[in-house]
């Protein structure tokens, strides 16, 4: 502890710390974490969305994170190259595997891709470096979907009806949410023909907590080499890897 703690300035960076383990934080529920009264939460947090660092959601009343904190944590995600610390991995997938391998980005309702190895089979799936995808159409971005809640899917799709590129795509909120319980089941996400005819891959988010972004790893296989074994064996994989990718970008 510094020698003259402030008490206020320490509780209200307790609510940016909390506000990275949770989605979103109720007026009680910061009350009780900082063993405060709740007029002393509701000023705090009144600060805090005055000076951009929260925000209240005007028709839950809960309070989510601010532009001003999102912007700090993105002009340092542009210093943290952690696209040079994860490339290893990458190779590593990709030399074991013998498939395309991508790390990608989800960025609203959009993936995109900053990073990918081609397979060195001559009938691969080629690199989607730098390109954009719907999140719900790709196994990348259900992987990063799946780790959100439900109020923020709804805030991403506030319409039923979803942009497809196939005719495999999902193309209904509700049916998306069906599938995303079928990814937190399994760990990884797949997708068959949904991005791309002829293609099918499977993605393994990095849990947010222990990263510095919304990323995951994907593992991209021609559709016609692509079994239920070895969709299982190649989830197992993924989920080996960004479990000590992981732990790396955490530590």
């Amino acid at each position: 502890m510094p020698q003259y703690p402030i008490e206020s300035v320490d509780n209200a960076l307790k609510v940016l710390l909390l506000l990275g383990e949770r989605s979103e934080l109720r007026l009680t529920e910061v009350s009780e974490y900082l063993g405060v009264a709740s007029s002393t939460a509701h000023r705090l947090l009144a600060m805090l969305t005055y000076r951009g660092f929260v925000r209240q959601n005007e028709r839950t009343k809960a309070y989510g994170p601010g532009t001003a904190l999102t912007g700090v944590a993105f002009a340092i995600l542009q210093r943290f190259d952690f696209r040079g610390v994860l490339r290893p991995y990458l190779e590593r997938l990709n030399t074991e595997l013998r498939e395309t391998v991508h790390l990608g980005l989800l960025d609203g309702a959009t993936v995109r891709f900053i990073d990918a190895i081609e397979s060195p089979q001559a009938v691969r799936v080629a690199s989607r470096l730098g390109r954009s995808m719907p999140a719900s159409s790709t196994s990348t971005g259900k992987a990063l979907l799946a780790q959100l809640s439900i109020e923020e899917l709804h805030a991403l799709y506030p319409n039923q009806e979803l942009e497809g590129l196939t005719e495999n795509s999902i193309r209904s909120r509700d049916e998306l949410e069906r599938h995303l319980e079928g990814v937190r089941a399994r760990g990884y996400a797949t997708s068959a023909e949904e991005s791309e005819r002829g293609v099918s891959s499977v993605a393994v988010a990095f849990p947010f907590r222990r990263s510095p972004a919304r990323i995951a790893f994907n593992i991209a296989v021609p559709a016609s080499r692509m079994s239920a074994e070895g969709q299982k064996a190649i989830g197992a994989r993924l989920l080996a890897t960004v479990d000590e990718a992981a732990q790396l970008l955490h530590g």
